[in-house]
């Protein structure tokens, strides 16, 4: 009866944990998604346009927009390339991607606005434009940009002040 028993339970199906199955068949890997997502993460941190990684990887830019985007895996040896050519670890790519865990608690990964700006279309026609200007041009764009940034975040910060101290007693306001 016990050797019966032991059959039964060896024969039944084991319960393993996999990824949810995508939305649909053509639906990118959770895996794909996040691989793709450290790529660009680190060009970007890395001040690399795609155009310039994808020159120095041997692949159009829109080769690597699709692995950016996970329309396409990337294979083992072009990760290896892309590493190389951003100087990172292979291992990059992967951190942070759930059931990668190591045993020392690994920091949660930045999450970097800019990314999800340059993939919207409002980003993508920013970006057209400006790569129609001359490269001297650009960088005073880029400078007015920067200026009109700090012009805004040092009216934001004195609005903050004022409202501080509008709630405060008479006798403790400044100024």
């Amino acid at each position: 009866m016990q050797l019966r028993k032991a059959l039964v339970e060896s024969t039944r199906p084991r319960v393993i944990r996999a990824w949810p199955k995508p939305e649909t068949e053509h639906s990118p890997h959770p895996a794909d998604r996040h691989v793709g997502k450290q790529i660009a993460i680190v060009r970007v941190q890395s001040d690399v346009s795609q155009a310039q990684l994808a020159r120095s990887i041997g692949i159009s830019f829109q080769q690597l927009q699709k692995y950016e985007n996970a329309r396409n895996r990337v294979s083992a040896s072009m990760l290896y390339e892309i590493g190389r050519s951003l100087d990172v670890r292979v291992s990059r790519f992967f951190e942070g991607l759930p059931g990668n865990e190591t045993s020392r608690e690994a920091p949660p990964l930045p999450v970097d606005e800019r990314l999800d700006f340059i993939a919207s279309a409002e980003g993508r026609r920013l970006i057209a434009g400006l790569m129609h200007l001359p490269s001297r041009v650009r960088g005073r764009v880029a400078a007015i940009i920067a200026a009109l940034g700090e012009e805004l975040a040092g009216l934001d910060a004195n609005r903050c002040a004022e409202a501080r101290d509008e709630h405060l007693p008479a006798d403790r306001k400044i100024g």
